[in-house]
């Protein structure tokens, strides 16, 4: 019998199917083996060494919107346009993530406050399909910032994505200037435009509105780049610098204005909501 086994038998109020697996999680920085409930009560932050966790778009918004928020409906687009097939058609690539997902794509938009601040927040969720950019995700970034041009308050956009999805093809690459029109509107009519890109975010989602915004917030230790690493070593043939495509690095770089951890994003969102939010006339 294992120590594993052991603990479990020794908790007697633990459901008969609850295993060793839902009960502990292992830290994929430090190997630490943690309590699974302490993980998620920590934000999914290891309460060991800080590494940050990757967690769905609905516990997203728990954690930046004030309650009452409201979760805008996804749009409608058409599917499988292509009618693409590999391994898997897509349609059954789809029907197994929404199997696993509340949510019909990986980007979803709640709008409410954030500590009393009005603001229309999108996040994408890297739980389904890598968070990967097709016409759903493109047409739900664009209703956001609809939302947010239509209440005059700021469009914060967490990002965490694989890049664009291959079964739409150029579909896919499409939405990547439909976005950034989208983020030159919100610019034009003075509004806010805050980006927190978490780990990972990648592909033609940092080429377009990932790094489009007026303030760039990470998460310590996201992932952050367009090519992956791999690719720009043997692209260039040299060693990368230790740490390159982290979100401190980048900071360090500037090409990233803070690296803020989970527990403080929710107050430094508001303070600098503050700063950015456009003045009413007295």
């Amino acid at each position: 019998m294992n120590w594993f086994t052991r603990v479990r038998n020794s908790l007697s109020f633990l459901p008969k199917r609850a295993s060793e697996k839902d009960l502990w999680i292992k830290c994929p920085s430090c190997q630490e083996m943690i309590f699974a409930q302490e993980y998620h009560d920590n934000d999914d932050v290891c309460p060991r060494c800080e590494h940050h966790g990757r967690i769905g778009a609905d516990r997203r918004l728990e954690l930046l919107l004030d309650g009452g928020y409201v979760v805008m409906d996804q749009p409608d687009v058409r599917e499988d346009p292509l009618k693409f097939k590999d391994t898997a058609k897509y349609t059954d690539r789809l029907k197994k993530a929404r199997a696993k997902s509340p949510h019909k794509d990986a980007f979803v938009v709640g709008f409410g406050s954030i500590e009393g601040r009005a603001a229309v927040v999108g996040v994408q969720d890297f739980t389904f399909m890598g968070g990967s950019m097709g016409m759903a995700v493109g047409t739900a970034f664009c209703k956001g910032a609809e939302q947010a041009l239509s209440l005059g308050c700021p469009y914060v956009v967490v990002t965490a994505a694989g890049g664009a999805r291959m079964q739409e093809g150029i579909l896919s690459l499409m939405q990547m200037p439909k976005a950034t029109v989208m983020t030159r509107r919100l610019k034009e009519a003075g509004l806010p435009y805050i980006v927190v890109l978490t780990d990972p975010t990648t592909g033609g989602v940092t080429a377009s509105y990932a790094m489009l915004g007026d303030l760039h917030i990470a998460e310590p230790g996201a992932l952050i780049g367009f090519a992956g690493q791999r690719v720009i070593k043997d692209t260039i043939r040299e060693q990368l610098p230790e740490g390159f495509q982290r979100a401190e690095y980048l900071h360090k770089h500037g090409m990233v204005d803070m690296v803020v951890p989970r527990h403080e994003l929710k107050d430094m969102l508001a303070t600098v909501i503050d700063y950015l939010q456009p003045r009413k006339a007295a």
